[in-house]
């Protein structure tokens, strides 16, 4: 049994940047989620990858910098659909199936997201 967390199963870092790059190239073209990202998109990926290193049993880098997650908190300001989370888990699943690693992790990644992205529906 691999004790090690999936953000090591996975290939941490690297691993983490190739799939916030992927996915947030497909959120920003997206006609329907676009409107939800207007900030600089390198800082959102950023903030993506610390906290998914986070999410995903890595070191603590979220919190370090920006405190707390309160993911839910952190959204409320936006608008965001059901439709809006199916189209985020569309670019997610996307972005996660172009990883290179064996389809079993890429499963066990993508099941991580449903339940967190329908928690920040809000309208």
């Amino acid at each position: 049994m691999d004790n090690r967390s999936l953000y090591e199963r996975i290939g941490g870092d690297q691993a983490l940047t190739l799939l916030t790059d992927r996915f947030y190239d497909l959120v920003f073209e997206h006609e329907l989620i676009s409107r939800l990202f207007k900030s600089d998109k390198n800082e959102i990926k950023e903030k993506q990858r610390l906290f998914l290193t986070q999410f995903l049993g890595g070191p603590q880098l979220y919190s370090d910098v920006h405190g707390h997650p309160m993911m839910r908190a952190r959204h409320m300001p936006h608008t965001i659909t059901e439709d809006d989370a199916v189209a985020w888990l569309q670019c997610m699943s996307t972005a996660v199936g172009e990883l290179p690693i064996d389809k079993s992790l890429k499963d066990e990644l993508f099941d991580r997201f449903p339940r967190t992205a329908f928690f920040m529906v809000n309208s």
